[in-house]
C-alpha cells in the first residue's frame, strides 16, 4: 500500500515541477522529456527482466543441483540459530536459511549477479509458510532489509569505474564504502528487530555479530596493509575465485550424494525462468516511476534546495553536489551508477565530491527496486513496515558515507 502511494507521488510530483518549469521558465521540452522516459523506462525494465532471465535460469538450477546436494542443508544448520533468532517464525534447519546465506554472501562479494537469483528463491522460500499471501512476513521483511542495507565487502565495480577514469588510487574508497555499508547493515537490523520488538541482545545474535565485526576488522586491516595497485586486482581475483570454487563445489557434493546434475539443473532452470517472466510488471511500473521523476527535474530541484539551505546555515556544502546519487540509489541502481560517474567526470575522479559520490553508491542498495523485485515475484502487495527499515537503513548509509568521507577526504 505504501508503495502504491509513492508510485503514485513520483508522478504527482514530477507533472507539479514540469508545469512549473513550462510555466515560469519556458521549457517546452521537459513534457517531452518525460514521455520519452516513460517508454525508454519500460524498455528498460522488460529489457531487465530478460537479461535477469538467464541468469536467473543459471543460478536457480545450481541452487537447485545445491539442494540436492545438501548445501542448502549444511548452511542451514551452521547459520540457522543466528536467522531463528532474527526469524523466530521460520521453522528450525529450514532450507531457507540456506538460501539467504548465500544470498547474502554473494551481496557482500559485489556478485550482483548471482546475489539476485538466489534472492529470490529465498523470498520463494519464504513465501511458502507465508499464511497470507499477499501481505510480507516478518522474516520476509526482515530479510529484504538485509538485502536494501547493501552489506557489501569487496566493491569491485566502483574501484573499476574509478580506474577507467584515470583515479589516482582507486581503491582509496575501499574502506569508506565497507564502514558506511556496516553501518547501513547494522541500523536496518536494528530498526525491524524494534518494529518486530526482536531482542538483539541475545547471546548467539551478538556472538554471531561479533564474529562478522571481527571478520569485517580483519578485511580492512588486510587490504589497508595490501599495496594500493593490488587493491583492485586481489578483490576481483577473489571474488571471482569463489564463485567459480561454490559452482564446483554444488556439483561434488551432489555428485557425493548420486544426484543426476543434469538433470536437476534443469528442473531448477525451470522455475527461474517462471520467476523472471513474473516480475516484468513490477520491474516497468517501479522504473517508469522514477524515470519520470527524474526527467521532471524534480531530483535536481531537491538537490538545489538542500544546497541552499546548508550554504545559508553557514555550514561545509562540498558535500552537496554528491546527493544526487544518494537520492537516486534507493530508486535505480542503474541510474545511481550514472550520477556517481557523471559526479566524478564533471568534478573530477579525485574530488571530495567524486570520492563521495562512489562511497554514497556502496553504502547501501535499491530498496524500490528490491521491493518491486523481491515480493512482485511472490506475488505480495502489503509491503508493512518494509519500506521504513529499507529507507532508514539508506539514511544510515547516507549520513556515515558523508561523515566518514569527511575524515578521509575533508
Amino acid at each position: 500500500m505504501v508503495l502504491n502511494y509513492i508510485w503514485i507521488a513520483f508522478f504527482v510530483i514530477a507533472f507539479v515541477v514540469a508545469l512549473g518549469r513550462l510555466i515560469f521558465f519556458g521549457d517546452t521540452t521537459v513534457f517531452q522529456d518525460m514521455v520519452g522516459s516513460t517508454f525508454d523506462m519500460a524498455k528498460t525494465g522488460f529489457e531487465l527482466s530478460l537479461g535477469l532471465t538467464g541468469v536467473m535460469t543459471l543460478w536457480m538450477g545450481l541452487m537447485k543441483v545445491a539442494e540436492a546436494g545438501g548445501v542448502v542443508n549444511l548452511l542451514a544448520r551452521l547459520i540457522g540459530p543466528f536467522f531463528r533468532k532474527l526469524m523466530p517464525e521460520v521453522p528450525p534447519n529450514h532450507p531457507v536459511f540456506g538460501s539467504m546465506v548465500m544470498n547474502l554472501a554473494a551481496n557482500m562479494l559485489g556478485l550482483d549477479n548471482a546475489a539476485t537469483p538466489l534472492g529470490l528463491k529465498a523470498m520463494t522460500q519464504l513465501q511458502e509458510l507465508n499464511p497470507k499471501k499477499d501481505t510480507a512476513t516478518n522474516p520476509m521483511i526482515m530479510f529484504l532489509v538485509l538485502n536494501a542495507s547493501g552489506l557489501t565487502i569487496i566493491p569491485v565495480s566502483i574501484m573499476v569505474y574509478r580506474s577507467q577514469l584515470g583515479a589516482a588510487d582507486p581503491s582509496d574508497v575501499f574502506i569508506p564504502i565497507l564502514i558506511s555499508t556496516f553501518f547501513s547493515t547494522f541500523v536496518g537490523v536494528l530498526t525491524v528487530s524494534l518494529f518486530q520488538r526482536i531482542k538483539l541482545w541475545q547471546p548467539v545474535i551478538l556472538a554471531y555479530a561479533g564474529g562478522l565485526t571481527l571478520a569485517v576488522s580483519l578485511i580492512i586491516w588486510y587490504f589497508v596493509h595490501l599495496p594500493q595497485d593490488r587493491v583492485s586486482i586481489v578483490s576481483s581475483t577473489a571474488a571471482n575465485v569463489i564463485l567459480m570454487t561454490i559452482i564446483v563445489g554444488f556439483i561434488v557434493m551432489a555428485l557425493r550424494k548420486k544426484v543426476v546434475v543434469y538433470d536437476t539443473f534443469i528442473e531448477g532452470a525451470k522455475e527461474g525462468f517462471q520467476i523472471a517472466v513474473r516480475i516484468i510488471p513490477y520491474l516497468v511500473a517501479i522504473l517508469v516511476g522514477v524515470g519520470v521523476f527524474r526527467a521532471s527535474g524534480a531530483l535536481n530541484f531537491i538537490v538545489d534546495g538542500i544546497g541552499y539551505l546548508v550554504a545559508g546555515m553557514g555550514f561545509d556544502a562540498q558535500f552537496v553536489p554528491s546527493l544526487p546519487v544518494a537520492f537516486m540509489k534507493p530508486l535505480s541502481g542503474s541510474g545511481a551508477r550514472g550520477l556517481m560517474i557523471e559526479t566524478m567526470t564533471q568534478y573530477g575522479v579525485d574530488s571530495f565530491a567524486g570520492r563521495l559520490a562512489c562511497s554514497l553508491q556502496g553504502a547501501s542498495d535499491t530498496t524500490f527496486y528490491i521491493i518491486a523485485l523481491y515480493f512482485g515475484s511472490v506475488g505480495v502487495r502489503k509491503t508493512r513496515h518494509a519500506l521504513a527499515g529499507g529507507l532508514i537503513a539508506d539514511l544510515a548509509g547516507v549520513i556515515a558515507a558523508i561523515a566518514v568521507a569527511y575524515i578521509f577526504f575533508g
